[in-house]
Order: C-alpha cells, then sequence, then structure tokens
C-alpha cells in the first residue's frame, strides 16, 4: 500500500509541469519541447524545482529511460506512450542511460541529463532553433554534422565528426555512392533504423552530401 502511494504520488505533476517528449531508438535518445516551439535535442535540459512530465514513445524496441540519481525508471514501447514525473533538485550533470538491453549498441545508448536554474533554462530555449532537428544548429543552414552526431555517432566512425561507434560499419572507409548512402538512411537495414519521417528530405540531402563529399 506504502509503495502505491508513493507511486501516485511520484506521478502526480506539481503545479505547471514542463512537458518533454523522449523518443528513443537505437541507439540514441531525442527530446523534444512542444511547450518551447518544437526545440530538439539530444541531452536532456531541465529547470531545477519544476516537475517535468516526460512524454516516452520508441521507434523500434524496448528501452527503458533512467538516470540513476533521479531514482525512477520507465519503459519506452513501440506503439505506446509512456509518462514518468520527474522534479529535479539540485544542478548539475547525470547520466542517462537505457537498462533495457535493445540491441548491438545498447551499451552506447547513452546521453545527459542536465538540470539547470530556471533563468539558466529559459537562456538555453531562447538559443536553440525553433522546431529545429536535434543536435542541429541555428539559422537556415542545415547543420550536417550536428544530425550525424546526434543521430550516427553512437554506432559509425567518422574521423571528420569525431565518432568512434563501433556497432557500423566504419564511415571513413565508405565506398557508396550518393544514391545507395541515401537509400541507407532513408530505408535503414543491417541493424540500422531507418530515418525516413524522423529526418526531413532536406536534413537527409544534407547528410548524404557530408557523408559522400558531393553537391547534391
Amino acid at each position: 500500500v506504502l509503495s502505491a502511494v508513493v507511486l501516485a504520488q511520484n506521478d502526480d505533476p506539481k503545479g505547471d509541469p514542463l512537458r518533454v517528449e523522449v523518443l528513443a531508438q537505437q541507439y540514441a535518445w531525442q527530446f523534444t519541447y512542444p511547450e518551447q516551439g518544437g526545440i530538439k535535442a539530444t541531452n536532456l535540459y531541465l529547470p531545477i524545482d519544476r516537475s517535468t512530465k516526460l512524454i516516452l514513445n520508441s521507434r523500434d524496441v524496448i528501452h527503458s529511460f533512467w538516470v540513476p540519481e533521479f531514482g525512477q525508471k520507465q519503459d519506452a514501447v513501440p506503439g505506446i506512450v509512456t509518462t514518468i514525473v520527474i522534479t529535479p533538485t539540485k544542478t548539475g550533470e547525470y547520466r542517462l542511460i537505457c537498462t533495457e538491453l535493445c540491441g548491438l549498441g545498447h551499451s552506447l545508448m547513452r546521453t545527459r541529463a542536465i538540470v539547470l536554474s530556471q533563468a539558466d533554462f529559459e537562456a538555453w530555449t531562447k538559443k536553440q532553433p525553433q522546431g529545429g532537428t536535434a543536435g542541429g544548429g541555428g539559422g537556415g543552414e542545415i547543420d550536417a554534422k550536428g544530425i550525424f552526431t546526434a543521430n550516427c555517432a553512437a554506432c559509425h566512425t567518422l574521423s571528420k565528426a569525431g565518432t568512434s561507434g563501433s556497432v557500423g560499419p566504419n564511415l571513413d572507409e565508405l565506398s557508396l555512392g550518393p544514391p545507395a548512402v541515401e537509400e541507407q538512411i532513408r530505408k535503414g537495414g543491417g541493424g540500422m533504423p531507418p530515418f525516413e519521417g524522423q529526418l526531413s528530405d532536406a536534413e537527409i540531402n544534407a547528410l548524404v552530401q557530408y557523408l559522400t563529399g558531393s553537391n547534391g
């Protein structure tokens, strides 16, 4: 009975909770802030002492959201929306880990939960592109390196991006032409998830150019 009471209290957002949509996929996290203009990020930014309702979903297999210091864990399940309410009480950076075995790159599915003062959180939101791609830069120019780092770094090595993932092919040795690279990004395969529908056509085109050195 006591556990049920505590869990019910944990799931009860206090005041005006911040809403964050959490999308899990092999092997990365994406966080969207709908009330802040659709900001997207690959780290979870939270204001201190404000309840936050995380709305979780998965693109592929079951994942599990866990920040050890928050003391709560919740699964992200394909086709099912799950939620968890957290209220950080101390600023700092914390490990955010997937605790459900989700494939070869499971151990790499890590990012950070960054708890800021309210003023710093508001300043962070103002610096982000509204509705932008996670990891992308501001303005009209698409940040292909940011897209790669946010979505591909956990699995692939690419020297110019400073990544060393070893789950997928080493992209320093990429020999495919732009059409084949675009097809792989859009449709996935061989353990790689599809990105069509997650990235826009312009973002996919920018990523193809970044990987192949082509201009279209």
